[in-house]
């Protein structure tokens, strides 16, 4: 096997998000854009010379082309050996597990998330360290650093590896492993839950629909639901992974999930249903007649989790990040454990879960998670939902409303502005950063204002300092408003506007979320000036 060494040049752009490098697709494949990042992660972390890497993405648009370079680039850089998912496949979550359980030096993720695939879609490429989780800043800033210098890449010159069969294939000194993406994720879970109460809770006629959504997750649902629990044929649909996802956005929101959303809510609704997107790592869940918001979510499963055999000793602590409502707070409260609030990426989770500060974690993005991966994980947090349906022998929806009476509820919602000019964007954080020591003490659209910040994150384990992860304006009536740009699209700039409300008061909770947040969605336009800055009349998405 030859190896060459390209020179190159630096391509300006490829500085990492919270979740990797995103462009779109066809900036990917050009010549030596791929190649370039590749190498600067190698570079990045250290080298690679004598390690082992697990390799696998989403199944998305140039998923399998970029899989046959990295493995190729890995070899040419020395790694010893490559595990790699067949097809090209892992959900992040299991890649996140294959690394945790091979002792591996880390992994190399091809994934989008929630983003559109097809050729003219979006792609992404991330480093996951021996952790299993996301590489932290200091890493990131190395890759970053690196892809302003390199000079020269290495790759080995062969035939494409066939991914679509199991075994293993020398390639010079190094090894590559073509193995099943699945079975280790189902023994993983076996662990974590009472599959036979779950089984028993379909023999029992409990009905569900699972919308795989043609993305990473749909080998896995089939595999756990309906071939080791029993559910019928037919629980879970869109269960191919395509490279374009069918054709749909493989993001589980009301507007991607329309078909699902409009199942649950008509006469004809099964028991539960579910969605994941398009790595696997984001989850929804729905009852008869009754949606469930991602920080609702994280606090009822917190409040829950003890009836699951893996975590019947409690959790040690929980944690969120910022932008997510402050409803798993109040769990925390009451079972007399740690609540920590970090900036937005999983990463930032990786700290408090390695050092046993927390066990549960969640994002409002639709990310849920816990100590068993360094990842969030879609089909985790549905498990652990039919798992505490089948203790309680309760539908979803009595379980919320329970929840509700006990804590409170918390009504929140998050409105997206999508591909806003970048400059306008920044203007508007900009107007409002300014405008932060002067709103304390000040009432918009009838609330006052009673603390605003630029929100900074002291990790409490390595001492890190991360700032400038949004802006918080909280208000006296339990009312918050956030304010984000996020690192997760992939032209112009994300507008994200959170906005949440506290409502102890049960005669109040079946109100729409939009219509009880009238009050600070209006005090939100009146501080941002978001129609006259960024030129909208309206978000793109509500969720």
């Amino acid at each position: 096997m030859t190896i060459k060494t390209i020179q190159t040049t630096p391509i300006e752009g490829q500085k990492p998000g919270t979740s990797g490098l995103r462009k779109k697709t066809r900036v990917f494949m050009e010549p030596g854009y791929l190649e370039n990042y590749v190498q600067a992660i190698f570079d990045g972390v250290g080298g690679v010379k004598g390690e082992t890497l697990v390799v696998g993405g989403d199944g998305r648009f140039f998923n399998d082309r970029a899989i046959q370079t990295i493995i190729r680039m890995a070899v040419a850089n020395g790694a010893k050996r490559l595990v790699v998912g067949r097809n090209g496949l892992f959900s992040t979550p299991a890649a996140s597990n294959m690394i945790r359980k091979l002792g591996a030096f880390g992994g190399i993720i091809l994934s989008a998330s929630h983003n559109p695939g097809g050729e003219d879609g979006d792609f992404g490429i991330k480093f996951n360290g021996a952790n299993g989780g996301p590489a932290p800043e200091s890493v990131t800033a190395e890759i970053f650093a690196r892809t302003k210098t390199i000079s020269e890449y290495h790759i080995a010159e062969g035939a494409d590896l066939g991914l679509d069969t199991l075994g293993t294939a020398a390639l010079g000194d190094s090894v590559v492993d073509i193995v099943d993406p699945v079975e280790d994720y189902v023994t993983l879970m076996e662990g974590l839950f009472d599959f036979d109460a779950i089984a028993g809770l379909f023999k029992s006629g409990f009905t569900m629909r699972f919308d795989a959504m043609h993305a990473a997750t749909g080998p896995y649902a089939k595999r756990i639901l309906e071939e080791v629990l029993g559910a019928p044929a037919g629980t879970v649909v869109n269960a191919v992974p395509l490279p374009d996802f069918g054709g749909g956005h493989p993001d589980p929101n009301p507007i991607y999930a329309k078909e699902l959303y409009d199942l649950m809510a008509g006469p004809d609704a099964p028991d539960f249903g579910a969605a994941s997107d398009g790595d696997g790592d984001r989850n929804i869940v729905l009852g008869r007649g009754a949606v469930v918001t991602p920080s609702d979510s994280l606090a009822m499963l917190a409040a829950n989790a003890h009836l699951a055999k893996g975590y019947k000793r409690g959790l040690s602590g929980v944690a969120r990040s910022m932008p997510t409502s402050r409803a798993v707070d109040r769990v925390a409260a009451k079972l007399g454990i740690k609540a920590y609030e970090t900036p937005t990426g999983w990463k930032f989770f990786g700290n408090l879960l390695d050092a046993g500060l927390c066990t549960l974690c969640g994002e409002e993005s639709a990310g849920t998670g816990s100590d068993h991966v360094r990842e969030k994980d879609g089909l985790w947090a549905v498990l652990l939902w039919l798992n505490i349906l089948a203790v309680r022998k309760e539908s979803l929806k009595d379980i919320q409303v329970k929840h509700w009476a006990e804590f409170g509820r918390t009504f929140y919602t998050r409105h997206d502005y999508e591909a806003v000019d970048a400059p306008s964007a920044e203007g508007l954080m900009d107007h409002l950063r300014a405008m932060l020591p002067d709103l304390p003490g000040q009432t918009v659209a009838g609330l006052k204002v009673t603390a605003a910040d630029d929100f900074s994150y002291l990790d409490p384990v390595d001492g890190s300092t991360t700032t400038k992860q949004g802006i918080r304006i909280l208000f006296e009536g339990g009312e918050r408003l956030v304010f984000r740009l996020s690192g997760t699209g992939t032209e112009g700039a994300t507008l994200r506007v959170y906005l949440e409300n506290y409502e102890k008061d049960p005669a109040r909770h079946g109100l729409d979320a939009q219509e009880a947040l009238k009050p600070v969605i209006e005090a939100a336009e009146t501080l941002a000036q978001i129609k006259t800055r960024t030129g909208r009349e309206a978000p793109d998405v509500i969720t």
